[in-house]
Parts: structure tokens; sequence; C-alpha cells
């Protein structure tokens, strides 16, 4: 971990929303722990193990062993963490007690949702179909699943906001929606699950996130303008950029996710944002540029003719409404300049 990311972990590990008795003396299961949320879940919690005492065990679910030791290297030496290796395409079989699951895995290349569209619905289905069976044979008492905003496709712009129960138009038969296609039919199953099974399952609809623990080459459009601003390289847009939508602090993503899993109501679907951060694409990017001067940099454009191909989705306005994971006794904070201030130096720490 760089030094913004510790101080993320530990002031994750210290938050008062987190019902973290319920989580002494317990096995936590975190699958696409080598991603970017995936990753900071198993982190905050080994953080909160040493600092509160919890007695966990935390086993990080990964595709690569060896990229995960190299991520969790500062805790190479801890009793509470080990790795169980799983491809999300297979049937996950582990022989011991489960307490909570975190299920993350998934495809999150939007370029993979249109040249792999096959392999990106099978991903989600078939990984999550396979978690929710083994949740409900070691009767879990709590699980998350790691959904989209991408669920409401593109929805009324005159809307407010919009909250759980409400949906827009997604098109079955465009490729690129094989993305929250399959996290819509998989929102579904977790209900299925939890109605039919009993499984303490609840799913957590994230908008995009973003802090330290970014990768350099990561592709969405936050990282790219990171990057402009390091490589002191104008902004240049492939489209109009007036998509408007909610974004996220890293850290408060954690802090939501482990709410959810220790206050979420079973089979209820929760909106994952911050509320006060709602702007368009193109309204991001000048904020970058005018905020981070010394880069010197300017937004241009450059309109692709066929954005559909690059993996972007249809333009849409979406301000998400968080009220009902407020009543759950947490609420976002982190401004947007702060978040790109600290990705950023993140990024330079670690590149």
């Amino acid at each position: 971990m760089d030094r913004f990311m510790r101080e993320d972990m530990e002031l994750a590990a210290a938050s008062p929303a987190v019902e973290w008795e319920k989580l002494v003396g317990s096995t936590v299961l975190v699958t696409g722990a080598t991603g970017l949320i995936g990753r900071q879940v198993v982190l905050a919690l080994l953080c909160a193990n040493r600092v509160r005492a919890l007695s966990l065990r935390v086993i990080a679910v990964v595709r690569n062993v060896e990229k995960a030791k190299k991520l969790f290297l500062e805790f190479s030496g801890d009793a509470a963490l080990r790795f169980h290796v799983w491809d999300a395409n297979e049937l996950f079989c582990l022989d011991e007690a489960v307490d909570y699951i975190v299920h993350g895995a998934s495809v999150t290349d939007s370029k993979m949702f249109v040249d792999k569209p096959v392999e990106t619905i099978w991903t989600v289905l078939c990984g999550s179909r396979s978690m929710l069976a083994f949740a409900r044979e070691k009767a879990v008492k709590g699980m998350v699943f790691l959904s989209t905003m991408e669920v409401y496709g593109t929805p009324d712009s005159s809307l407010a906001s919009i909250t759980e129960k409400d949906y827009g138009y997604l098109n079955p038969s465009e490729v690129r929606s094989s993305y929250p296609e399959a996290k819509r039919l998989t929102e579904c199953l977790c209900a299925s699950y939890a109605k039919e099974y009993g499984v303490c399952v609840t799913t957590a609809r994230l908008t995009q996130t973003f802090g330290p623990g970014v990768a350099y080459t990561d592709n969405r459009v936050f990282a790219q303008f990171a990057r402009c601003v390091l490589e002191k390289k104008d902004i240049v847009l492939k489209t109009e950029g007036t998509t408007v939508r909610n974004y996220l602090y890293t850290r408060e993503a954690v802090i939501s996710l482990l709410v959810l899993l220790t206050k979420g109501k079973p089979g209820e679907a929760y909106n994952v944002a911050n509320p006060d951060i709602v702007l368009s694409i193109r309204e991001m990017a000048q904020m970058v540029a005018d905020t981070f001067t010394e880069a010197g940099i300017r937004v241009t454009f450059s309109i692709d003719e066929d954005a559909s191909a690059l993996g972007y989705a249809p333009p849409f306005v979406m301000r998400l409404n968080t009220d009902k994971l407020a009543a759950l006794g947490y609420r976002p904070t982190m401004g947007l300049q702060e978040m790109y201030e600290r990705m950023i130096a993140s990024m330079q720490e670690t590149v």
C-alpha cells in the first residue's frame, strides 16, 4: 500500500458506521480480491482485524496467486489472510465454514463488453450462481453482490433522482448491454435466492468509483484524466461528454459495502454513490484541467463516429438517490477535487 491507501484503510477500519462486532471471530470470503474494490475490502478487513482484535479470517479469492501475493505483500506474514484460487466460470468449492461473502469477481473493462460479450455475460452469471449456491450451502450470515448503476440503463432524465425502484431503457440486442443485462439478471438471482432459500444477500449498485489504488494503466475516464495531468497531455474526449452521473471515493465505497454486509436487508438493492457529486464527463474533464493548472493542459475533442465500439455506454443523465443507504447510518462525503488529488498522488508513488 502507498501512504494514501494505507491512510484510507486505517480510516475505513475506524468507521463507526460498520457493525464490527458482528464480524468478531468470523471468516469473510472476498471474490475479485485483486480488483480495485475487492482488494481494498480485504485490506480494510485486515486493518480492522489488527486494530480492533476481531479474530477475523479473510479468504481472498483470486485468479492469479502470484499477483495477489504482490498486492498484499504488507500482510504476507499475517495468519488472518489466505488465498484461494478460482476461475469464476467454474464451480466454487471450499470445504470449510464461511460466515460472510463479498462477491466482486466480474469483468470490468468496458472494451471487453463489446469485444467479448459472451464471456462478459457468463463470467457474471456463472460466478454469481456458484457463489450464491455456496452461500446457501454454508448458511452465511451476510453476502453482498457488487452490481452497477448500469442496471438502470438510460433513465428518464426528467427524474430529480433515481431510486432503487426506477429503471430506464436498455436494449438487449446491443452487445454493449452484455454487462448491465448480466448484472440485472444476477440481481434477480440474488433476490430469488433470498426469497426461496433464505440466503442473506444484498446488492450494491455502485457508481463509478476511484481513488488511491487505481492502476496507472486503467482505461476508465477518471484514470485517463489523471494520466493526462501526470504526463502533461491535453484531455481528448472521444464523445461530447454529456453523460451525467455520480462518482464515489474508493474508501467510502469500501465502508458502504461493509455497512451493507453487516446491516443490509436480504433481497434488497442499494444505490452506493456520493449524492453530492453529480456532473457530466465534460464538466469533470474541465474541472481536472482547471484544478491542476501546473500541468498546463486543455480539454479538446476528437469525436469518434462509433463510440459504442470503444465500449462506451449510450449517453444518459443519472442522479442516484442514496437515501436507502443513508438510512443504515452512512453517507459518503469526500469531494471530487480531493478524490483526484489523492488518486494522482497515489499514482505518482506507485509508478
